[in-house]
């Protein structure tokens, strides 16, 4: 599609509000973005629409409808609005019961999804993202298998016999009388279905990340630089090394504007995490006792007024993972300095929470400060539930 006109609706409140807002029942009127588009069919301009959002428990998301008055072609889809994933994630669903079909997923078009007890399996970069329910699943692949019947009933009697089986039999699983396993990977890490008990896990949902192929990297259009030097940059790094070698005075300046960066507050305009809004970020590089150098990184959104501090390793990747467990047995305890990182898990057995990597990013702060932002995801989650029986369930933490 090609954008030839914008039309965002409420132009001037959209500078004061968050980019990636909360859906909220009590909004008549949500900031949507129109603009003229092409129309891929016809070739006539046609409408698309665009509603940037939030989605409890995941990441920010771009929900877009197209609509053509000449043609009556539709299309709507849904696409990240954050970065691809560090790692490629792999859900697993145990569907046991008809009310399990109206779980909310979000597939993006990277994704596969597959019916472990039928074989069945819908391949990445088959459909468009979609943000839809485990029963909407079945009825894409549904619609898509009948699409060309008619075609195959002509050219292919004996195949078109066997999709309208495997038609069937997809009919009976989409009616929820039947047990099965949904299996959707995908390589971005953007894809994502629906736990009910969040916070809690869910005993018939589970989540493993993985790291990425080669393939799927190039499936993603992520290629590694070529590390492969011929022999003029052969010949630049050995010049430069002598360089170095012989400039010492060089180098002890160096050193001592090093010594002074760490001192600095440094200052680089950034986007809110929370809308996306512009904003300036502060970083200081300081040095914990007993541990190692971490960035601290802190910014204040002038548009949503929500605030952050983040700490990043300032070293490298340890070669062992850490497992340390604090036994509280005193309010004293509360006082204690916690260093995350966007890779920590954290896990309160006595409350049954278990928080996964990057749920809080990384983060310098004390065990009662965990707590508080516990209490706060909690809260902004309390407020965008959609039912009474919902939100009273998350008050009761």
């Amino acid at each position: 599609m090609v954008e030839t006109k914008v039309q965002p609706s409420g132009a001037e409140d959209m500078k004061k509000q968050p980019l990636f807002r909360d859906l909220n029942a009590d909004d008549e009127q949500p900031e949507i973005s129109e603009m003229e588009s092409l129309c891929m069919h016809c070739g006539e301009d046609g409408t698309t629409r665009l509603l940037l959002t939030k989605i409890p428990f995941f990441k920010e998301v771009i929900i877009m409808s197209f609509d053509c008055p000449h043609c009556f072609y539709k299309d709507n889809q849904i696409q990240p609005g954050s970065e691809i994933q560090e790692k490629g994630i792999r859900l697993q669903l145990k569907v046991k019961d008809k009310t399990m079909m109206n779980r909310q997923i979000v597939k993006q078009k990277t994704a596969m999804f597959r019916i472990e007890e039928l074989q069945f399996e819908s391949p990445p970069f088959a459909s468009s993202g979609v943000l839809t329910t485990v029963e909407g699943l079945f009825e894409t692949a549904i619609c898509g298998l009948e699409q060309e019947q008619p075609v195959r009933k002509i050219m292919h009697p004996e195949l078109s016999v066997k999709i309208d089986e495997t038609i069937q039999i997809l009919k009976e699983y989409k009616s929820g009388v039947k047990e099965f396993t949904l299996t959707m990977e995908d390589a971005s890490g953007n894809s994502f279905i629906e736990n009910p008990f969040a916070p809690k896990d869910d005993p018939a949902l589970s989540i493993e990340y993985y790291t990425r192929s080669k393939a799927d990297d190039e499936s993603l259009g992520l290629f590694e630089e070529n590390t492969i030097e011929n022999t003029e940059q052969k010949k630049e790094n050995t010049e430069q090394k002598e360089k170095k070698e012989k400039n010492t005075d060089h180098e002890n300046t160096d050193i001592e504007e090093k010594e002074n960066f760490r001192d600095e507050v440094l200052e680089f305009p950034s986007n809110c995490s929370n809308c996306h809004s512009p904003v300036t970020t502060k970083m200081k590089i300081i040095s914990i006792p007993h541990f190692k150098e971490v960035i601290i990184m802190a910014c204040d959104c002038d548009s949503c007024g929500y605030k952050t501090n983040e700490v990043k390793p300032g070293g490298a990747i340890e070669e062992k993972g850490r497992r340390i467990t604090l036994k509280m047995t005193d309010t004293t305890d509360l006082a204690r300095d916690v260093l995350t990182s966007e890779t920590c898990e954290i896990r309160l057995p006595d409350l049954d929470i278990e928080l996964c990597h990057s749920s809080m990013g990384g983060r310098f702060t004390t065990v009662e400060g965990l707590h508080v932002k516990l209490k706060e995801q909690l809260g902004t989650v309390s407020r965008s539930s959609q039912t009474k029986e919902e939100r009273t369930s998350l008050k009761l933490y």
